[in-house]
C-alpha cells in the first residue's frame, strides 16, 4: 500500500502533523521545519536527501505550512494575501578541514611545498529563505559565502509556482512553473547533478579538467523558466529554456550588468532547451525511480581580448546533453538504504573553439556516470560508498599539457578521470552531522602514473576530508 497519496495529503495534513510534532523539537529541519511544524524525518531520508513525501512538498511550491497567517481578501472575497507570521529564514554552516594525499607545489614556483592541510573556517556559511511566499507561490534562495572566494554570492534558488488539479479515478495532477539558476536544482530526485552526491566535498582538493555542461559547469551563470506536471504522484515531465545570466561580469563599455559581450565568455546563444521525464513507483517501504534529463547549450566561447577577439556572433560551440538516472530507496524504521546512479553523455561540436584553435579537434564527446549507494542506521550512524567516472575524446586543446607546476594538465590530452568516494557520518541530531570522507583517484586526466608528465601520480590528488555541517 503507498505510504502518501497527494490527493489524500490534505485531508491527512493534520493528523501527520500531531503525529510527527511529537517528536523533540531538536529533531526540526530549520525552515521548512518551522513553516510545516514537521520533524526532518518527514521530508528526509538524512538531510539533505529527499523521500516521496519531501518530493511532493518541493513539487508543491514549497507551500504547505502550518503557521498562522496574515490574510487579507477583496470583495468577492477572493484571497489577495496569506503571509505566514513567522518568516522561513534558515541558515547552515559547513566547518572543514582537507588533507591532499601529496602537497602541492609552491605556487611561487620556488623549490618547496604547500601545506599538508587546509582548514576551512567556515568553509561555507548560508542564508535561506525557503517557504511559502503567497498562496501556490513559494521559493528556496540561497546566499553564500565560500572561503576559497572570501566572497558572498547568489547560491542555488528555485522560485515556483504550483498547483492542483484534480482528475478521475482519484488521480491528481500537480503543476507548476520553476524560474532557476543551475540546471536540475528544480528536480525532484537526488540524482540529477544539482543536488546530487557528495552532498558536501572539500573546495581545497584538485579538481580535474573536464565536466560536462550540464553537470554544475553553469551553475548560478543562468536565468532558466520551465513548467512541470506530477501525475498521480508517479509520472513527472518538465520542459523549460535556459539563458544567460552571468554574476560579476559587466559591460566594458558601459561598467554596468550588460548587456554582455564578448569580453564574457560561454554566453548562451539564444534559449538553451532542457527537459526532463521521470517515473517514480512505491511498493511498501520501497520507492524507485527511472528517468533521463538533457539539454542542448549553443555557446559563444567570448572571454576575448584585444590580442585575440571574440564576438557574440556565429560560429558558436554547441553542446549535447543527454542523461540516464535511477534511484531506489528503502526506508525502514531502523534500516535506510538508497542506490542511486546516474550517466551523462555529451556530444560536442566546436566550430568555434576549432576554428580559433582553442581545440584540436571540430567534435568530442564526454562521459560521465555516479553510482551510489548508502545506509543509515535509525538515521544517526551512516556510510556512503560512491564510484564515478568521467571518459571522452583525447583533445590536447581543451584538456592540455603545461609547464611545471602542471597539476591540473593532462600529458596526453585525456580528461578520462576516475575514482572512489567513500564517506561515513555520524549524526547526534538530526540537523547536525559529522562526516569523514575519503576520495582516491585511479585515474586523473588521462593518467595513473605521471599523468601530467611532471611526475605527479593520480593518487597523489587523494583527499581525507573532515567535515562539521550544521543547519539551524
Amino acid at each position: 500500500m503507498r505510504e502518501v497519496r497527494w490527493l489524500r495529503t490534505t485531508a491527512l495534513f493534520s493528523s501527520l502533523l500531531l503525529t510527527v510534532t511529537l517528536a523533540p523539537t531538536a529533531y526540526a529541519v530549520p525552515s521548512f521545519a518551522r513553516q510545516t511544524g514537521l520533524a526532518c524525518e518527514a521530508c528526509h531520508t538524512v538531510f539533505p536527501e529527499l523521500n516521496h513525501f519531501g518530493r511532493l512538498f518541493k513539487a508543491n511550491g514549497y507551500t504547505l505550512d502550518n503557521l498562522k497567517q496574515v490574510r487579507d481578501i477583496d470583495t468577492r472575497k477572493q484571497q489577495l494575501l496569506s503571509l505566514s507570521t513567522l518568516p522561513p529564514l534558515a541558515a547552515m554552516i559547513q566547518v572543514s578541514e582537507t588533507w591532499l594525499n601529496q602537497s602541492l607545489p609552491q605556487g611561487t614556483g620556488l623549490p618547496a611545498r604547500s601545506q599538508s592541510s587546509t582548514v576551512g573556517f567556515p568553509q561555507q556559511l548560508s542564508l535561506f529563505y525557503a517557504g511559502k511566499v503567497a498562496p501556490h507561490v513559494g521559493a528556496m534562495i540561497q546566499l553564500t559565502y565560500e572561503n576559497d572566494s572570501a566572497a558572498i554570492g547568489i547560491d542555488n534558488t528555485d522560485l515556483r509556482y504550483a498547483n492542483l488539479l484534480l482528475l478521475p479515478n482519484d488521480h491528481g495532477l500537480v503543476y507548476g512553473l520553476s524560474v532557476n539558476n543551475n540546471p536540475t536544482v528544480q528536480d525532484l530526485w537526488n540524482t540529477t547533478p544539482a543536488w546530487g552526491y557528495p552532498y558536501a566535498a572539500s573546495n581545497a582538493g584538485v579538481s580535474s579538467l573536464a565536466a560536462t555542461q550540464i553537470d554544475g559547469t553553469l551553475a548560478q551563470q543562468v536565468a532558466g523558466l520551465s513548467a512541470y506536471a506530477l501525475w498521480n504522484e508517479s509520472l513527472y515531465a518538465e520542459m523549460g529554456v535556459y539563458h544567460s545570466a552571468q554574476q560579476g561580469v559587466t559591460n566594458p563599455i558601459t561598467g554596468a550588468a550588460g548587456p554582455l559581450d564578448g569580453t564574457a565568455s560561454n554566453v548562451i546563444e539564444g534559449a538553451a532547451p532542457y527537459a526532463r521525464l521521470a517515473y517514480e513507483y512505491q511498493w511498501g517501504r520501497h520507492d524507485l525511480e527511472v528517468g533521463a534529463y538533457g539539454a542542448q547549450f549553443k555557446l559563444f566561447p567570448g572571454g576575448g581580448t584585444t590580442a585575440a577577439p571574440a564576438t557574440l556572433t556565429l560560429p558558436t560551440n554547441q553542446f549535447d546533453d543527454i542523461a540516464e538516472d535511477l534511484q531506489y530507496q528503502f526506508l525502514g524504521e531502523d534500516h535506510i538504504v538508497t542506490l542511486a546512479a546516474t550517466h551523462i553523455h555529451e556530444t560536442m561540436h566546436l566550430d568555434a573553439s576549432f576554428a580559433s584553435g582553442a581545440s584540436a579537434n571540430p567534435s568530442n564527446q564526454l562521459n560521465t556516470t555516479r553510482i551510489t549507494g548508502t545506509y543509515y542506521f535509525r538515521r544517526k550512524y551512516g556510510a556512503t560508498l560512491s564510484h564515478f567516472a568521467t571518459t571522452g575524446s583525447a583533445d590536447p586543446g581543451l584538456y592540455p599539457a603545461g609547464s611545471a607546476p602542471g597539476v591540473i594538465t593532462s600529458a596526453d590530452g585525456s580528461p578520462d578521470t576516475s575514482g572512489w568516494i567513500a564517506e561515513v557520518n555520524y549524526l547526534p541530531w538530526l540537523n547536525t552531522k559529522l562526516s569523514l570522507q575519503y576520495t582516491h583517484y585511479d585515474q586523473f586526466n588521462g593518467g595513473t602514473l605521471n599523468y601530467d608528465g611532471l611526475g605527479r601520480d593520480a593518487a597523489a590528488n587523494d583527499t581525507t576530508y573532515l567535515l562539521l555541517w550544521l543547519t539551524f
